[in-house]
């Protein structure tokens, strides 16, 4: 009740854990766990503003061929993450692309591949306190089909497919939480990461549409992510990135309604 106050009020305020004030954030927006990546991905932007920094909460504003967009980053993991897409909402977004990495599921995604995600398995704790058991995960069918046709006219292969969010990046002891890997792959499951549930859950919700593409930084069928396995800063991981973020802008441009459009 307290965010619908804030969305509905007349005064801008200052959203609590964000720092962002609503009405500062255009309609379109992309977000990603690292800092540093909204930084990146804002250069790209014209005239690109900083408009909050808070904990692992960093958020620009700025144009892409006309089209006002907002950056903002949001951390590793499905609880923090959600805070992000909630006060986003609550500022003026209503198009939400996460631009992020996965680690793959079926034995032909690899290092450097792209997948957009059209649903998430939601194994995460945030899902099973927020909405009831069996509540899908489900992206928005027009913003995926935007990534999906902008992938396919700047000739750049995708997977597309349900993902897996997890709560959990390393490995502990074997749970009767946790199915593996090998029975969601054979589920068809593409790819696992962390934050798609509460992106697809918070837009449902909030009656935002919500999409995502991943970089693939690794297969995670012959062993699990580890310190000593895992890599996400080789060249042909930041290929992909670079890629997926030119996907987003220019399917976020696609998808605007014919007001926003320059």
């Amino acid at each position: 009740m307290q965010l619908l106050n804030i969305v509905m009020s007349d005064e801008p305020q200052q959203l609590p854990i964000t720092g962002l004030i609503t009405g500062s954030v255009p309609a379109a927006a992309i977000v990603c766990g690292d800092p540093d990546r909204a930084t990146r991905i804002a250069e790209r932007l014209e005239d690109a503003t900083l408009l909050s920094e808070r904990r692992e909460y960093r958020a620009y504003r700025g144009t892409y061929g006309g089209l006002p967009v907002a950056v903002c980053s949001h951390g590793v993991g499905a609880p923090g993450a959600a805070i992000a897409f909630e006060e986003l909402i609550a500022a003026g977004a209503r198009r939400i692309v996460r631009v992020g990495t996965c680690g793959g599921l079926q034995p032909d995604i690899v290092s450097g591949d792209l997948v957009v995600a059209t649903a998430a398995v939601d194994k995460t704790g945030y899902g099973r306190t927020t909405v009831p058991d069996g509540y899908p995960a489900v992206a928005g069918v027009r913003l995926t089909y935007a990534l999906l046709e902008t992938a396919a006219s700047q000739e750049q292969t995708v997977s597309e497919g349900i993902v897996l969010s997890l709560d959990n990046f390393y490995q502990g002891v074997e749970t009767p939480h946790l199915t593996p890997y090998p029975v969601l792959s054979a589920a068809g499951v593409v790819a696992v990461e962390m934050e798609c549930a509460a992106l697809f859950i918070v837009g449902s919700l909030r009656g935002a549409q919500t999409a995502a593409i991943l970089a693939v930084d690794g297969n995670v069928l012959g062993q699990r992510e580890t310190m000593e396995s895992y890599d996400p800063h080789r060249e042909v991981v930041s290929r992909a990135v670079e890629a997926a973020t030119g996907i987003a802008l220019a399917a976020l441009r696609q998808n605007a309604p014919g007001g926003e459009r320059p």
